[in-house]
């Protein structure tokens, strides 16, 4: 017969004192002596320790041997009212079982500080620990917020390929799908690679985005999101860069640019209400250990209405800020693409709000987005955070044929291959928008965390798919 366990955030919240108990999990620690031994357990299911009590005795002294750090160990017991500080309840063990040893000579996670740099090399174990437990339960209640939002408004969750013979940024940085032999490639008369052997066919990459097939998807269902892994083969060892990250991008028809900001606004504070709502322990925890500031910053952003501020004008702001004496490690001048260094003086420095930021120059932004009648600027949306920088990025589309694919062959952008996109321009098209949502860079902004290793499982980066 099963035995019914209880959660360990079950026994904090919703068990009444004097009820018995079957807790299994981790143990944290042990500490005691001949006359009682304390183990602080976690099963992951709170950031918070159950604190067991157990008396040694002749029937356990060899079990309590075996009750190390990292063993994992089923206890039944009965909840009393702790005697100590730090928890209001804990639970006096009746019986322990030993369900899987740790060699305490060997075990990585001992109770002692451990550098990030270190937890990444046992990326396996690291879960464990309170603060990447705290990371991971707001990564997952974080995806939560994003379904529920997107699904109470309507909008319909749509899955685009990862594997994909376009560039959708235009970016060249793809990593290749095949099957081909690479130690013995066909080549054609020409001498190049023959990719009519390959699988596919054709050449084929792992996606960068899924918004060319989100806008299809747009044209048809009204409103759409994506929420999938992308890829970028970009040489980049930096605190923000991934290999492998995952995208939130919707697209919505019949919406233009100021819908697009309202969205990405209404969007982003649900989710960080969401948080407080739901990773109030965890919030406390890392704004307490790994970033004093998350909470204020948190509680910044939603208390805020976003700036809304054309490009032209920002870069005005900067120049002025520069001729006042602020120092800038990049240049700044009408054209560049904003590093994150100005993007958050502009919020942090000179608003004190996030900032929207609207209408760059069309040479620094994606051939899809919708010029504007200057022919200058396209109608670009990049919304800043304090900390981040930018944290969303979008555009209105644009939705005539002939300046789509004009743009498309001004940028080099493949045109036969795109077939099916401009049939999106050629048949029923209809003013548009979306954006994409870093799912990590959100993730960097709620936890505090510094790097965005440590805020996804398994980071891949050059030189780096361990695990």
């Amino acid at each position: 017969m099963s035995i019914k366990r209880t959660k360990i955030a079950d026994v904090f919240k919703a068990t009444p004192v004097g009820s018995e108990v079957t807790v299994m999990g981790w143990v944290r620690t042990k500490r005691g002596g001949k006359s009682v031994t304390f183990i602080a357990l976690n099963d992951g299911s709170t950031i918070h320790n159950l604190q067991v009590v157990i008396v040694p005795n002749e029937e356990n002294e060899e079990t309590l041997k075996l009750v190390t750090t990292g063993a994992s160990v089923s206890i039944v017991g009965v909840v009393v009212e702790s005697q100590g500080k730090g928890q209001n309840v804990e639970v006096q063990a009746n019986s322990i079982t030993v369900l899987g040893t740790a060699d305490p000579n060997t075990y990585p996670l001992q109770k002692k500080g451990h550098s990030m740099e270190f937890l990444r090399e046992i990326a396996h174990l690291r879960p464990r620990t309170n603060t990447f437990g705290a990371v991971f339960r707001i990564r997952h209640h974080m995806a939560m917020a994003i379904h529920t939002f997107f699904h109470n408004k309507g909008f319909y969750y749509f899955h685009t390929p990862l594997i994909t013979a376009s560039d959708a940024e235009g970016a060249g940085q793809m990593f290749k799908v095949t099957t081909l032999d690479l130690n013995n490639l066909p080549l054609t008369e020409s001498g190049e690679i023959d990719y009519s052997e390959d699988f596919f066919g054709r050449h084929a990459n792992l996606t960068v985005s899924g918004q060319l097939e989100g806008e299809l998807a747009a044209m048809a269902l009204g409103g759409i999101y994506t929420f999938g892994p992308t890829f970028r083969a970009e040489n980049s060892n930096t605190p923000r860069h991934l290999a492998e990250f995952w995208m939130i991008e919707p697209e919505v028809a019949f919406f233009d640019n100021e819908d697009n900001q309202n969205l990405a606004e209404e969007f982003i504070k649900y989710c960080l209400q969401w948080a407080l709502d739901h990773c109030e322990d965890d919030l406390k925890f890392l704004n307490d250990m790994i970033d004093k500031e998350l909470l204020d910053r948190i509680k910044f952003v939603l208390d805020k209405p976003f700036v809304r501020l054309k490009y032209t004008e920002g870069i005005e702001i900067l120049e002025k800020a520069v001729k006042d004496g602020v120092k800038f490690e990049f240049p700044i001048f009408w054209g560049a693409d904003l590093a994150s260094e100005h993007e958050r003086y502009l919020v942090e420095q000179h608003f004190k709000a996030p900032v929207i930021l609207t209408d760059y120059p069309k040479e620094i932004k994606s051939f899809y987005m919708k010029q504007n009648d200057d022919g200058k600027t396209v109608r670009a949306m990049d919304v800043l955070f304090p900390k981040i920088g930018e944290i969303i990025g979008g555009s209105e589309r644009e939705a005539d044929f002939d300046k789509l694919t004009q743009r498309a062959i001004d940028m080099g952008v493949p045109h036969e291959e795109m077939w099916w996109y401009w049939d999106t321009r050629r048949y029923g098209t209809a003013p548009h928008a979306g954006f994409g949502l870093g799912f990590e860079r959100l993730l960097l902004f709620v936890t505090g965390m510094s790097n965005i290793r440590d805020v996804i499982p398994f980071p891949r980066t050059p030189n780096n798919a361990e695990f």
